[in-house]
Order: structure tokens, then sequence, then C-alpha cells
């Protein structure tokens, strides 16, 4: 088995680049698509995590596009460098009508606008005040140096009627200076939850699970976890296309019958039993039927609690108990179909797909509505493009086969590994003509200056 620590810390640091989260058939278990759905919102910007706040609306997380400012190397150090603007966003729905109500937040992001690291998650306290985690997707050490002050790799506490926010805590700044799971240093904060007093977030770059009050006081890591090794893992082509090269193995290495993979937690929330459960996006190669959902308990061990799925992003819980996963893609992403489901985990452990296909393509994120519907962000990983998805039929056929994992339970930049310059070229033409940039061109001036010509 090769598994030198350089080696690790390259591909961990891919990983974080492009957060290519993907899906797998489940051993032993059958497809039932039952569920149907309405678009609710369209025409988002690297669409991240959504969260119903205290008035009945639906708010929503947009990374951006990043934007003509200062650059920082991607996190495997190999492909085009992720640029730095403001074109992040929170958009609010309400009543069916879609309206960005906090805008000019930090994005970082490739040229033609994808990969984006920003705003990637919102939630609401019970008092009903709102904060932002801000992703960043890349070695830590270059924010400051290359970028001047940001809030990238933080979480913020917003002011909707002022457009304004503070700092409440520096999760990629932790990272640096205690790197706790003792490799590479990298910070990609993607999902959190709130809990009392506590925000609790997972850090993808930093494999990493950290609490801090609500007030930015106390920051903490709560737990890291383990590397997976994979049996015979399937690599990419040696000939495939890729914004990152090194995700393109040489012969020697897609050989291997052993091979060290990075855990890559990517969402969290909280269980009835007071432990948080951690989702599993797995790093590359992202295996097919790899990723597993943690269990993270008092003792702040991360134990299985469900495997057999790929490619993990987001859980929510419902008031029964229920836990819903979702999933990228239904096979590894760089095959090129980004097919993604929802899972439903009944409290006996029985599983039900929702919805896998049909319309549903790299989501990002989920969460419950009161009316008991499912929210998921759609098509997150492309600028202009993503949508909030509601699935209205919930009452699928459960799958016979499924199998639950060894009982425990655990707590996202998105990655679009296939783009062409001249689609997107195209695709930022068509934007500029649209009657959203014609009423609102301030919030499109970090794309428009991008080089995006085929």
């Amino acid at each position: 088995m090769t598994n030198d620590k350089g080696q690790n810390m390259k591909l961990k640091h891919l990983t974080i680049t492009f957060l290519t989260f993907c899906v797998a058939a489940f051993s032993g278990m059958k497809t039932a698509s039952a569920g149907s759905f309405s678009v609710i919102a369209d025409g988002l910007y690297n669409a991240g995590g959504l969260s119903f706040g205290p008035d009945g609306n639906l708010y929503i997380t947009e990374a951006g596009i990043g934007g003509n400012g200062a650059c920082v190397p991607p996190g495997s150090g190999q492909g085009d460098s992720l640029c730095y603007g403001k074109s992040g966003a929170v958009t609010k729905i309400d009543n069916g009508k879609t309206e960005r109500i906090l805008t000019g937040l930090p994005s970082l992001a490739l040229p033609d606008g994808t990969g984006a690291g920003g705003p990637r998650d919102i939630k609401f306290d019970a008092t009903g005040k709102p904060y932002v985690l801000i992703g960043y997707a890349a070695n830590p050490a270059f924010r400051d140096r290359n970028l001047g002050y940001t809030d990238l790799g933080k979480i913020i506490a917003p002011d909707f009627n002022t457009n304004s926010w503070t700092s409440v805590a520096d999760l990629a700044n932790y990272e640096l200076a205690n790197n706790p799971d003792g490799s590479d240093v990298s910070s990609n904060p993607l999902g959190f939850v709130i809990d009392g007093n506590n925000l609790v977030a997972v850090d993808a770059g930093a494999n990493t699970l950290l609490r801090v009050n609500t007030v930015g006081g106390n920051l903490q890591a709560i737990t890291s976890f383990p590397q997976d090794i994979l049996t015979n893992p399937v690599f990419p082509p040696s000939n495939s296309r890729s914004n990152e090269p090194s995700q393109v193995g040489s012969q020697g290495e897609v050989v291997r019958s052993q091979f060290a993979t990075q855990p890559v937690p990517s969402g969290v929330a909280k269980g009835a039993d007071g432990a948080y459960y951690v989702s599993q996006f797995t790093g590359f190669p992202f295996a097919e039927g790899e990723a597993k959902i943690y269990r993270v308990g008092a003792d702040g061990k991360p134990t299985v609690f469900a495997d057999g799925f790929t490619q993990l992003t987001d859980l929510e819980f419902d008031s029964e108990g229920n836990l819903y996963a979702l999933q990228y893609a239904n096979e590894s992403a760089w095959k090129g179909n980004f097919d993604g489901s929802v899972i439903k985990i009944a409290t006996d452990g029985t599983r039900t797909t929702l919805l896998s296909g049909n319309g549903l393509e790299s989501p990002s994120a989920l969460t419950i509505g009161a009316d008991g519907a499912v929210y998921v962000t759609n098509r997150s990983d492309r600028p202009g493009v993503g949508q909030v998805l509601r699935i209205e039929n919930t009452q699928s056929v459960p799958e016979p086969d499924s199998i639950l994992g060894a009982l425990a339970i655990g707590a996202f930049g998105v990655g679009w590994l296939h783009k062409k310059k001249a689609a997107n070229f195209r695709q930022r033409e068509s934007w500029r003509s649209s009657q959203e940039f014609q009423t609102n061109p301030a919030f499109f001036k970090d794309w428009d200056s991008l080089s995006l010509k085929p």
C-alpha cells in the first residue's frame, strides 16, 4: 500500500478544492423514486445551505462566483487559482418571491465561477437571530496573506436590515493554529447546527467537528474523523479531463490495491438522543458506496451509524426522528452523471429513497419544512442555474433490502469537473441580457470581469 504523508497531503488538498459530491447505488438496496417536486426558486449562484426563519420564510446561501480580486492557489496546488470577490449572498423566498437580502459577502471561486467557497449555510437560533457560515476551500495560511482581511472560513452574524454583519468565530484560523487531525493544514467549513448557545460546525478541510458559543467564545474541536482505507479503489482514467490535473493519476497510481482517503465531514444534525450526526463526503477518488453517517456522542468519539452511501452532503432530522440524507450524485462524479438522491432513514432503520434523479442533480443541502416537505438546493455547483426544490411526496415505498450499518451516528465549495469555457461564455452572455442583470448589475460586477471567453 502506498501511503506516504506527502501523497496524503496532496490528496486531502485536492478534495478540499473540489468537494465533488458523488453517490453510489447501495449494496442490496433497490431504487424507489416515488417523490414529486416543484421548483420554488431558480437562477441561484452556487446555492448552499437553506433554513426556515422565524418569519416562516425560507433563506438560502449563495456562495457566489468569486471575482477579479487577489487569488490563492487551489488546495492541491495544481489547476487554476481561486480568486476573490464580494459576490456571495443570502436569498429569501417570501410568498413565492425570491429576493437577495444580504449581498457583498466574501466569495472565492475558479475563473469560470465554479468551485466556489463563500456563504455555505444559514441557521436561526431560538431568538430568531441568524448565523451564516462562510466556506473557504484553500490553505488558511494564504487567506490573510494573499487576500487581506476577509470573513472566508468564519461564522458571521448578519443584520439583514443594514446589509452588514459581524464576525463570530474564525474556523479557518483555528485549523491553522491547532490542526486537530494532525494532517496537512486545510479549511473548508461546510455546515453547522445550533445547539442551545453553541454553534456546532463541520470543517471538511480540517476533517473536524467544532464547537463555539454564539458570542464567539470557547472555540474548540469536538473530534476529528479517521482516514478510510479503500480496497481496490476505482480511479479516473489516466486520460480524463479535469480542472484538477492531480485528480487524474498515472497508470502506476491506479493499480493500488489499498489507498488511504480523507474522511471529509460535510454536514451535521443533532439527534433526539443529544448526539451529533455527521455526513461523510469521502475524499479522492470519491469511491462509490464508501460514505458513512457518523454518530458523535458525549464522549466525543465518532462511531458509524449507517454506511453504504456515496458522497453525502447533508443530513436533517424531522419531528418524528427520521433522518434524511442527501447524496450529490448516484455514482462517482468524475463519470459525468450528477443525478442525486434523497434517502430517508426511519427510526427502525428502514431506508427509503424519496427522489433519485429525474431532475435532482448535484444537490447540496436540505431542510424539512413545517409542512413536512423536504426542501433541497439543486444544481448547487453551478452559477446562475441553482434551484430550490420542494419534494412534496415523502411517503415513498420502503426498500425491502436496505441495510442499516453498525449503530452509531455523526455529523462542502463544490466543484464542477467538466465545464467548458465556451459554454460558460455563452451562459454569461445570456445572464448579461437577463432582466435580473439589467435591474441589478452591481451584483454581477465581479462576474463580468472574469475571463471566460472560449
